[in-house]
């Protein structure tokens, strides 16, 4: 990754948000720019979340082409990298999860250093050892190639458009306003929400299954990032496509894969069959009265 570039993300969006914040207290603005941040946030996460995440790497389900190639588009607005680099750094870090070759673990270099600091240290040379090694799949795929390859086209075009529209609603000022809010902000607030489930959702929550990683369910990150907060689920069972495995578990994106489901528009969802999902907790919760044990043992 160019170190440049990597800072402006961190910085430009950073000082953007608290201009945005000075213009909430100041009054210059209004429902229809807070509407804008939210549905941009909203629709460039769940291309992460739907397509770079469950639908490239872990290929929970099969979607038609129409629809791939829209959140393949909306991924790649969200400022995260192209869709072959996401996906080749995000396959290593399940492979090393909290071990030894993680790209971003909390619990071997702290929270800051999964947030965004692995970013700033992670040189060309690094992410082209892990592209050739755990991305070569993704190459394979035309579209995905074609969308990693325009990637910063892609980028723009998130910028420009919110901008353009401002533009003609509003003149310049309105230009502005949006360009700050449906581009700027958004990028600062999809970034974090996305960091969070590599830090937050490692140190704070719950672990629903054993699994060989501090990877835990966070309610609050479950909301933000449409689902994937649920992240011991995930980590538990990789390839499912639904990552809230309990009722109170909103997913948002699964529930929308769901409703493609019916549509047609996706196909081969991957569930995890009721009875392994029962024996896995069940084996999960043996395990933590095990542990408890041997530590009231110990104190003894």
């Amino acid at each position: 990754m160019h170190r440049p570039p990597i800072i402006a993300l961190l910085i430009v969006p950073f000082l953007a948000t608290l201009f945005g914040i000075y213009q909430v207290f100041t009054g210059s603005i209004g429902i229809a720019e807070i509407s804008l941040l939210v549905v941009s946030v909203i629709l460039t996460e769940y291309g992460v979340t739907f397509g770079y995440h469950r639908m490239v790497v872990h290929k929970s389900f099969e979607p038609r082409p129409v629809l791939k190639a829209i959140v393949l588009a909306l991924g790649s607005m969200s400022f995260q990298g192209s869709v072959i680099n996401w996906a080749s750094v995000h396959t290593k870090h399940h492979a090393h999860s909290d071990q030894d070759g993680d790209p971003h673990s909390p619990t071997l270099s702290g929270f800051i250093h999964a947030h965004f600091e692995w970013l700033l240290e992670m040189h060309d040379s690094e992410l082209e050892s892990i592209k050739e090694k755990w991305g070569a799949r993704y190459a394979k795929d035309p579209m995905i190639a074609w969308f990693s390859s325009t990637f910063l086209l892609w980028s723009a075009v998130g910028l420009i458009l919110p901008a353009s529209i401002g533009f003609l609603t509003n003149g310049w000022d309105g230009a502005l306003n949006w360009f700050i809010w449906g581009g700027l902000m958004r990028i600062f607030v999809t970034s974090h929400v996305t960091w969070s489930v590599n830090s937050v959702c490692h140190y704070i929550g719950r672990k629903m299954f054993v699994t060989t990683d501090h990877s835990r369910n966070n309610f609050l990150i479950g909301l933000l990032a449409l689902g994937e907060g649920w992240h011991n689920n995930h980590h538990a069972f990789p390839a499912s496509a639904f990552h809230g495995l309990r009722w109170w578990q909103i997913d948002l994106t699964g529930l929308s894969i769901r409703i493609y489901e019916r549509l047609g528009l996706v196909r081969k969802v991957v569930r995890i069959p009721a009875g392994l999902l029962e024996k896995r907790r069940l084996e999960s919760k043996r395990t933590a009265l095990k542990v408890q044990s041997l530590a009231l043992t110990k104190e003894l």
